[in-house]
């Protein structure tokens, strides 16, 4: 990020009957380019969420702590960091108010909040107080709404937890922080770690009983949902209460040791796995990214509809897309002005420079778009790539006019000035002479470029009526003389290699023309080749996201078989076949699925360049008009 932001900021305002986005924070997040890690932290309010956070951005103060049993926080604040061991990223905490706060009216805005937490970070914490039992579980009953607040495809979709799998692949991992815990972390005996203690806890219990089974399905979210799971619990920051009271300006020596080592091994934890907040198919989320789907999802909410992760993509994709093209054309316009020298000494200089940013400009945007249909946005690129090169070859051509222009003037000073001089007998000869030198000093000039020959056929046609007449007033001077047929000859001459010229400067421009138009079929062969290698690397990405989430529905198929609940192991099978047969089908059609979309992209007729270039320079002549 350019610069740390100081303090934390409002990003989403509950306002209880509605949420709405503060564009102060959307503002800040814009401006950020970087992958952002998004730590969010959910729980009950007062139950000392702020002060993690804080800690987390290397702070003792920021989010508000407050001492009383008022609720601090109000709808979700932001604090974008620096992330501290992960350079060139951003690390986005989020923290959100207090769940089952007895001053709100709605209890809905409770659920409202934890769903957007869950769709905006890459890590969630919950933290709640003292034990994993059945009533924190009870508490964290908003994770059994999330099928009904959340959205993950666009088409009509039955939802509920059979379902999990379209959820886990852009749910985020989850930690569990238990605070004032004073049990030992033991069972049956013999000692466990924090981990075990959550997963224990997690294990459903068998019975009928409505407790037991809205338990057992706060249970069965987390282990569905959630396959990525982690503990840690907290010893009492202090037994002394009036320090307990003002965490934000003691020191940290004066904590309770324990809970000082609970702590940083919490933040190196977080530090060192949270994960870059990514959403389906691999998609990396930037901080102007995340400020997108901010406003998407808080948009939808507000318009009564569900959260839908399908349109939210497609809304960043439209966005980030527009983006990557900017910047792909962006990098070509630059590294053609600090690569080329104007004007070139050939055309294929430039051609070679162009080739070499244009295909640096296509990687850019492959390195920064995504779900591309119809390859839309490269279409657009390569079109601004094609009338920007037309402009470059307009630049060369009129800097190369300029130069020979000036080269020519410089050349033919004297002998424009002295043109008189030559109206003597002999002066057609002594005229020849001079022009001759002239073209040989001319033609020793080092990179002239492009408009070379058509300066110097210009400067011949120029001289066509002064060469004319000094040749009849040479004839008419030496009337009776003896005339030098030398001169005639160097006339006819003269005349035969203007028209020769002529010749090969039209043949000069058509082979132009061809060369041109093979280099953009070279260039949209490039374009194809580097599209194939991406879409087959996003296709790869989409079969190992779906591998992933098929071993952690296995894992948790023999879990529940493990644990006697047979049924439920059942339940998941037709699930589980599903997802294998996706998992085949797109290895096996995968190759020929990229061929027809790059069948689609290579009948894309493009701009030629040389009428790129005809039309730039009817709208320069237009202004110089």
């Amino acid at each position: 990020m350019t610069q740390p932001q100081m303090a934390p900021i409002c990003l989403v305002e509950n306002h209880n009957e509605h949420l709405s986005v503060n564009q102060e924070a959307i503002d800040i997040l814009d401006k950020i380019s970087q992958p952002v890690v998004v730590v969010a932290i959910v729980g009950l309010y007062r139950t000392g969420k702020s002060y993690l956070m804080n800690r987390l951005a290397g702070q003792n103060h920021g989010f508000p702590l407050g001492s009383t049993v008022q609720s601090q926080t109000k709808g979700i604040w932001m604090w974008c960091v620096p992330h501290p061991t992960k350079p060139e990223h951003t690390l986005v905490l989020l923290d959100t108010e207090g769940l089952g706060d007895v001053e709100k009216g709605d209890p809905k805005n409770d659920s409202w909040i934890f769903a957007l937490s869950v769709l905006l970070s890459s890590t969630l914490i919950y933290n709640s107080m003292s034990t994993i039992n059945h009533q924190a579980l009870e508490q964290l009953h908003y994770v059994t709404e999330l099928t009904e607040l959340i959205r993950a495809k666009s088409s009509p979709n039955p939802h509920g937890i059979k379902n999990s799998t379209e959820f886990v692949s852009f749910f985020p991992d989850f930690v569990w922080t238990v605070r004032d815990f004073t049990l030992e972390l033991k069972l049956n005996g013999e000692e466990i770690t924090s981990n075990d203690y959550l997963e224990n806890a997690l294990k459903l219990i068998p019975g009928n009983n409505p407790r037991i089974q809205a338990s057992n399905l706060a249970r069965e979210c987390i282990r569905r949902f959630f396959p990525n799971r982690k503990c840690f619990v907290f010893d009492r920051p202090t037994h002394d209460i009036e320090l307990l009271q003002k965490l934000e300006t003691i020191s940290e020596d004066q904590l309770d040791p324990k809970f000082q080592e609970r702590t940083k091994a919490f933040v190196s934890y977080i530090f060192t796995y949270a994960k870059i907040k990514t959403l389906s198919e691999g998609i990396k989320v930037t901080g102007n990214g995340l400020g997108t789907l901010v406003t998407t999802y808080v948009d939808a909410i507000n318009s009564g509809a569900v959260p839908c992760l399908d349109d939210a993509v497609t809304t960043l994709a439209q966005h980030e897309n527009s983006v990557a093209v900017q910047k792909a054309v962006n990098h070509y316009s630059e590294q053609m002005a600090q690569r080329l020298r104007l004007p070139t000494d050939t055309l294929q200089e430039l051609r070679d420079v162009h080739a070499a940013c244009e295909k640096e400009a296509i990687a850019v945007f492959m390195e920064h778009s995504f779900k591309d249909e119809n390859q839309q946005f490269l279409k657009k690129l390569v079109e601004l790539i094609c009338w920007k090169n037309g402009l470059f070859l307009l630049k060369n051509e009129e800097a190369s006019n300029k130069y020979c222009q000036e080269e020519l003037n410089r050349l033919s000073k004297d002998f424009m000035e002295n043109i008189s001089t030559f109206s003597v007998p002999g002066g057609y000869r002594r005229y020849m002479d001079m022009r001759e030198k002239i073209e040989h000093d001319y033609w020793q000039v080092p990179r002239k470029g492009v408009k070379a020959s058509e300066v110097f056929q210009s400067f011949l046609q120029s001289q066509t009526i002064i060469e004319s007449s000094i040749l009849q007033a040479d004839t008419a001077i030496t009337a009776g003389e003896a005339f030098d047929p030398l001169a005639l000859r160097r006339d006819r001459h003269s005349n035969k290699e203007a028209a020769e010229r002529m010749k090969e400067l039209l043949r000069q421009k058509e082979k132009e023309h061809q060369q041109l138009m093979e280099a953009q079929k070279k260039s949209h062969k490039e374009n194809i080749e580097q599209l194939r290698r991406k879409l087959m690397q996003e296709r790869e990405q989409l079969i190992k996201s779906l591998k992933m989430m098929l071993e952690k529905q296995l894992q948790d198929q023999k879990d529940f078989l493990e644990e006697g609940f047979k049924k439920k192991a059942e339940e998941m099978s037709g699930e589980i076949q599903q997802l294998k047969h996706i998992i085949e089908d797109m290895k096996r059609n995968s190759v020929s699925v990229v061929e027809h979309i790059l069948k689609g992209f290579a009948t894309v007729i493009f701009v030629p360049i040389y009428r790129a270039r005809e039309a730039l320079r009817g709208i320069a002549s237009l202004f110089r008009k």
